[in-house]
């Protein structure tokens, strides 16, 4: 696992809590890249170079135009890629303990640190 976001309030958006914990500069650091659905469209910004991106999304569709196949491909195969993830997020939604969660942020962020490691080892065996 490379970070954990710290616990947020819910008002805030995924893309806001990246930026605070500046997960582009933690990827590259670490010469990685990630791959998001369209709501972290601009996280990266292009960055230094914009052909080596940090975050890899989804093409939009123009509006009332239809999206070329070559880039419907390329959607179909981060959508593949991003599947892993979205399944071991609802994994993780298992453990309902995290449904009416109400302890100080700092005690839910090592909560759920903890519970993605027991989730590993679960679906790992």
């Amino acid at each position: 696992m490379l970070w954990t976001s710290t616990a947020r309030p819910a008002r805030g958006s995924e893309i806001t809590a990246c930026r605070h914990d500046d997960l582009v500069g933690r990827l590259r650091a670490a010469g990685l890249a990630a791959i998001a659905d369209l709501g972290f469209v601009g996280l990266d910004g292009g960055g230094d170079d914009s052909s080596d991106p940090a975050v890899i999304t989804d093409y939009k569709k123009p509006e009332g135009k239809k999206l070329p196949p070559a880039k419907k491909q390329v959607n179909q195969l981060i959508a593949a890629e991003r599947a892993v993830c979205e399944h071991a997020f609802a994994h993780l939604k298992n453990w309902r303990v995290l449904t009416r969660l109400r302890l100080d942020v700092k005690w839910a962020t090592r909560l759920v640190r903890a519970l993605m490691v027991l989730n590993w080892h679960e679906i790992a065996r």
